[in-house]
C-alpha cells in the first residue's frame, strides 16, 4: 500500500515514518518543505519529495502522480503566535493546503488522515472527549477547525486525530520541543518562567505515531483523541523533567499566563479523554514519567 505523508521532517513526521517503515507493509512517499532530514531512504521503502504544500499545482500533481491509498496530513503551522502574526501564512498552510490535498486525494480515493489539535477547544471545561463542541480562541485553533470541517465534508473515507502538547527527543534540524527546552535551559544554569495555570495531557510522540497507525490499520473513520492520560501544567511537567535529570528545580519560576505578553490567547484547560481510542483502537499510552525516561535515555 502506498502512503503519502506531509510534514515528514517534523517531530511527529520522523517518528511516524520510522514506525511505518518498521511495519514493513508500505511504500512511503514522505514530503517536507526543505531537504530530507529523514534517516530512511528508498532501500527502506521511503521516497522523499521536497514539497511546499502551499504550491497548489505542484502538490496536486504530486499526489495525483503517487495516487496513494492513504494520505496522512501532518504538516501545519503550529505556533499560535506565528499564526496570529501572519494570518495569511496560517490560512495558506493550515487551510488552503488542506483543501488542495483533499481535492487531489479524491482522484485516487485516498483514505485521508488529518492530524489536528486540542486548540480547537476554548479550554473552559477540559478535558474533552470527541463529542465536545469545538470553540477555538486563536487563529491557529480556528484554522485547524476549519480544515477539520473540510476533511469531514470531503466525501472521502477520513479520520481526524487530535493531540495535545507533543513531546519527544531532539530531531535533526528541528526546533526543541518543550521538554528539550527545559533541559537545555536548566543544564545551562538559566532561570526559566513556566505557567502553572494551563492544563494539558502531554503526548509522547511515539504514542501519537502509534495511534495514527492504529487508526490506519483499522481504517477507522471519525474523530479520535490521542494523548497521554495524565493531566498536568507546563510548570509541573518542567519540574518532573528537572527531577528526572537531577537538575536544579529552583531555577524554574512558577508563573501565570498573564505574566507573558503572548499575542495569541491560549485555552486554559484542554487535555483529552481517550476512552474511545482505548476501546476502539486498542491505544494504550505510556505513563508520562516513563515517556520522559525514554526520551532522555534513563
Amino acid at each position: 500500500m502506498k502512503v503519502f505523508v506531509t510534514g515528514a521532517n517534523g517531530l511527529l513526521g520522523q517518528h511516524l515514518i520510522r514506525q511505518l517503515v518498521d511495519e514493513g507493509k508500505f511504500m512511503i512517499h514522505a514530503t517536507g518543505k526543505g531537504p530530507s532530514r529523514l534517516s530512511y531512504g528508498e532501500k527502506n521503502g521511503v521516497t522523499y519529495h521536497q514539497l511546499d504544500i502551499t504550491d497548489h499545482k505542484r502538490t496536486q500533481a504530486l499526489v495525483e502522480k503517487v495516487s496513494p491509498h492513504i494520505l496522512i496530513h501532518a504538516a501545519a503551522l503550529t505556533q499560535p503566535n506565528d499564526c496570529h502574526a501572519d494570518k495569511t501564512a496560517c490560512w495558506k498552510i493550515n487551510v488552503a493546503a488542506t483543501r488542495t490535498l483533499l481535492r487531489a486525494a479524491k482522484k485516487s480515493r485516498s483514505y485521508f488522515i488529518y492530524v489536528s489539535t486540542d486548540f480547537v477547544f476554548d479550554g473552559k471545561d477540559g478535558p474533552y472527549d470527541e463529542g465536545a463542541t469545538p470553540n477555538p480562541v486563536n487563529d491557529y485553533g480556528e484554522s485547524k477547525l476549519l480544515a477539520e470541517e473540510m476533511v469531514a465534508m470531503s466525501g472521502l473515507h477520513w479520520a481526524i486525530v487530535r493531540t495535545v502538547l507533543l513531546y519527544g527527543g531532539k530531531i535533526p534540524g528541528g526546533r526543541p520541543n518543550f521538554i528539550q527546552w527545559v533541559k537545555d535551559k536548566l543544564s545551562a544554569g538559566e532561570k526559566i518562567k513556566v505557567v502553572d495555570d494551563q492544563f494539558r495531557t502531554p503526548t509522547y510522540v511515539e504514542d501519537l505515531a502509534k495511534g495514527i497507525i492504529l487508526v490506519l490499520m483499522k481504517h477507522a473513520k471519525g474523530v479520535y483523541h490521542i494523548s497521554g492520560k495524565e493531566m498536568c501544567t507546563p510548570y509541573q511537567l518542567a519540574v518532573t523533567v528537572a527531577n528526572l535529570l537531577q537538575l536544579d528545580e529552583g531555577l524554574i519560576e512558577k508563573v501565570t499566563a498573564a505574566s507573558f505578553a503572548e499575542p495569541a490567547k491560549r485555552p486554559p484547560k484542554t487535555g483529552f479523554i481517550i476512552t474511545k481510542a482505548v476501546k476502539e483502537l486498542g491505544y494504550v499510552p505510556v505513563k508520562l514519567e516513563d515517556g520522559l525516561k525514554r526520551v532522555f535515555g534513563l
